[in-house]
């Protein structure tokens, strides 16, 4: 099987933490394809931002349509996810839902952590989107700013650690959730009076899952493919992807 992890981010920085959390979990009999995005943002931070990145995943993932067996969106606002599930005929995945499904199994109520106070609105909307306010305990973040995208993990480690321990008070999963703290949670487990989950590592096993039980992922419902139509002025990998 390959997995395609598409960094929606344009840090290459972030794809190397995204790529050496995943390879924790990742099957021995999965490839990891991972991409970067080569038009956008460093780093996605507000609806805006999620908003082209969208559009700017199904470009990627069409580009490369026929190469890989599953998708793994890799940021955590799912930019893009479910348009891509209704144009592409294979399991594709996202942090945020996978890290939430998984919460589910593992505690009764869950909350997130983040680094940026600026995203605990948008987080929280995810929530509220996937039907899931009622096992919901909010979104936390420390008051420190941060410095360089690229270390936040490092920077903010006491910051982020100080606000799972306020988290853990309210919820029995905390989900640590932005590309820039991926692999975090695996480092402060031990420190932490609550289950810990890595969304990327969530995502991985999630994509897996999805491609065992059902290789052609969502295809029926609302989900069954549009009819084509022409596009104008749209790169062409996605625009023939539209047309079908």
């Amino acid at each position: 099987m390959r997995l395609l992890l598409f960094n929606p981010n344009t840090a290459a920085a972030l794809t190397q933490r995204l790529v050496a959390s995943a390879s924790r979990v990742l099957p021995a009999d999965v490839d990891l394809v991972p991409v970067t995005a080569g038009t956008g943002f460093p780093y996605i931070s507000s609806r805006a931002e999620a908003q082209i990145a969208g559009a700017g995943v199904l470009d990627g993932l069409a580009e490369r349509a026929g190469t890989f067996d599953a998708a793994v969106i890799a940021a955590f606002g799912d930019p893009g996810l479910h348009a891509a599930r209704e144009l592409f005929d294979l399991p594709v995945t996202g942090l945020s839902e996978a890290a939430m499904i998984m919460s589910l199994s593992l505690g009764e109520r869950f909350a997130f952590v983040t680094f940026a106070r600026r995203m605990r609105p948008w987080y929280d909307e995810q929530v509220a989107r996937a039907g899931l306010a009622a096992r919901f305990a909010g979104t936390f973040a420390p008051e420190e700013g941060f410095g360089s995208i690229s270390s936040v993990a490092e920077e903010m480690r006491e910051p982020l650690l100080r606000t799972c321990l306020r988290a853990a008070e309210a919820a029995d999963v905390l989900v640590l959730a932005g590309a820039p703290i991926a692999g975090l949670a695996n480092d402060i487990a031990d420190d932490v009076p609550a289950i810990l989950v890595d969304p990327m590592q969530a995502a991985v096993v999630h994509a897996v899952a999805l491609h065992r039980l059902r290789p052609q992922g969502a295809d029926r419902g609302s989900y069954a493919r549009p009819p084509g139509k022409p596009a104008t002025g749209l790169p062409a990998a996605i625009a023939a992807r539209l047309a079908r």
